[in-house]
């Protein structure tokens, strides 16, 4: 089979027009001139208005995995659409985010979601949790890019390989020339590209002859609306949690936050973006029920069927190729395209930034000028890229990765994202919680590796260990943190042996932003409110709400 032509020349067209918003988005905000231009890079000079910041927000989780992924768990027997969370579980993810994070973090400042967290835990805790963070959007990187080249490939008969590597180019040449602004302009453009392709395929494959009424076999073989299993209800809720909770402490979603105008607006697009990320899951979960309700032999696919083939993790594309006509399936390739690099250069984007900000510039180089981060942020945005291209092209188990290293940010991030921004841990408890949830998550096994429990919980796999790991992360970083600390201030131990430097027993650390205790200071002089760069007075966010 050669490649397509037709459908080549309708990708490059597309991603022509990407680059070119791309470098257009960068060369307007560089007329501006406004602010660092390192953090203009990573938080897109805190101008990013409603309308862009929401469209950003949503394309961002509406990407390769989650369009096919929703498709894929719909139509594979056993799971259904009953065990397709994701949807729901990350709308929900937004919700929270919104109400509990958006504000506080957008109030505050901050520059990257490690910033708390370092300034809290020190320097050296803050860039080792960098680890998990940094493979979440590593591996979901090269998850999305191993999508689309089997997109590609399915549709257009383009080798995988030259897929993969044109379109990770593509989306490192507008990051690294325009960072968040290129990013979330094109983000506009993709998810409109999303929107018309998936939904301008779903009446034709709803009427191509092969395929069934899905109401019918909604409750019948083939079963896509899945069925429970009362032993698995507690995989269930583990996998729910993990969403939840887990979909809250990425940078990619709090670098949106952190460019927004405003804490209100920061606060406001996440909920628009729940919204969105439900709507947009409609037409994938179509597609996946189409796909269980088709007689594969009537259509030129033949038998084996995708699933029998177990080639189901594709049938988002091999619908969109046996059951639409050509120019409709190259419409819907271009959503699959739109998809995967609204997500591929966000995650490249976010990982450089907290590098550059919370690796480099903290840890190595505190001293760094402008023009030495610029520089520094773009050779991480190739390096980043080229390591997900290289993972996109020879791991096999990259889902496997990407879910395992989910696991670590909602068992080790989350906790100590949320008791840094409420509570008052320390870096004694912040370093057990890490080796503690780390052990109890690692001892339920992987299977994606082969990785034998060596742990043995009740029931198996289907026992909650990552909910039971993250709770356990929790409550040891609080009781840790808060007898230590009660030990210093009591003089139990003298303040000579706080070898971590914690100060303890005057109170610890603060998160507290210097821009904010500027801001403070000269509110409390003056009476007056001060917007200092990366700061929203709370007196003037109260008015604007």
């Amino acid at each position: 089979m050669a490649v397509n032509v037709p459908g080549l020349v309708s990708i490059i067209v597309f991603y022509v027009l990407i680059l070119a918003i791309g470098i257009y988005a960068a060369w307007t905000k560089r007329r501006t001139g406004r602010g660092n231009e390192s953090e203009t890079i990573m938080v897109g000079g805190r101008d990013i208005g409603l309308f862009v910041g929401s469209f950003t927000m949503t394309a961002t989780w509406v990407g390769g995995g989650y369009i096919n992924g929703t498709s894929e768990y719909v139509y594979t027997p056993g799971s259904g659409l009953l065990w397709t969370q994701a949807p729901i579980g990350y709308a929900c993810a937004l919700i929270l985010g919104g109400l509990f994070f958006a504000k506080k973090m957008r109030s505050e400042g901050y520059v990257t979601m490690l910033d708390p967290l370092q300034r809290k835990l020190g320097r050296v805790m803050g860039a080792f949790l960098y680890i998990p963070a940094l493979a979440g959007e590593l591996f979901w990187s090269a998850a999305i890019l191993a999508a689309l080249g089997g997109t590609l490939h399915v549709i257009i008969d383009l080798h995988i390989t030259a897929a993969v590597i044109v379109s990770a180019c593509i989306a490192v040449v507008y990051t690294m020339v325009g960072g968040l602004y290129s990013v979330a302009y094109t983000d506009v453009v993709q998810l409109i590209c999303i929107f018309i392709g998936l939904w301008l395929s779903i009446p034709f494959a709803f009427t191509h002859p092969a395929v069934s009424d899905i109401a019918t076999t909604a409750y019948h073989s083939p079963n896509w609306l899945g069925t429970w299993d009362i032993s698995t209800t507690g995989l269930w809720i583990d996998s729910a949690l993990l969403l939840l909770f887990g979909g809250i402490p990425w940078q990619v979603y709090f670098q949106r936050v952190l460019s927004s105008k405003s804490a209100g607006s920061a606060q406001k697009l996440s909920f628009i973006a729940a919204f969105g990320c439900l709507f947009m899951s409609i037409p994938s979960i179509l597609i996946g029920a189409i796909a269980a309700s088709t007689d594969w032999n009537a259509t030129s696919y033949g038998l084996p069927s995708p699933v029998d083939k177990g080639d189901q993790a594709n049938i988002l594309p091999i619908v969109l190729q046996y059951l639409t006509p050509v120019a409709v399936s190259f419409f819907g390739l271009g959503a699959v395209s739109a998809a995967v690099m609204s997500s591929a250069d966000s995650s490249i984007l976010s990982a450089s930034s907290m590098f550059t900000r919370n690796i480099y510039n903290v840890v190595i180089r505190p001293r760094a000028s402008e023009l030495e981060l610029v520089w520094v942020m773009r050779v991480a945005i190739i390096f980043i890229a080229a390591g997900a291209t290289a993972l996109a092209l020879v791991v096999k188990s990259v889902y496997y990765l990407f879910y395992l290293c989910s696991d670590l940010i909602y068992v080790i991030l989350f906790p100590q994202f949320v008791s840094v921004l409420y509570l008052d841990p320390n870096t004694y408890g912040s370093i057990l919680a890490f080796l503690v949830g780390l052990v109890l998550r690692l001892g339920g096994g992987e299977p994606g590796f082969g990785f034998q429990p060596f742990i043995k919980y009740p029931y198996g796999s289907n026992f909650p260990f990552k909910t039971l790991a993250m709770v356990s992360s929790i409550v040891t970083l609080l009781v840790v943190s808060y007898f230590v600390r009660f030990l210093f201030v009591r003089g139990i131990i003298p303040a000579r042996y706080d070898f971590l430097k914690c100060n303890l027993a005057n109170g610890g650390r603060s998160i507290e932003t210097h821009e904010n205790k500027v801001a403070r200071r000269d509110m409390e002089m003056s009476g007056h409110g001060l917007q200092n760069e990366g700061y929203v007075p709370e007196t003037e966010e109260k008015t604007k709400m």
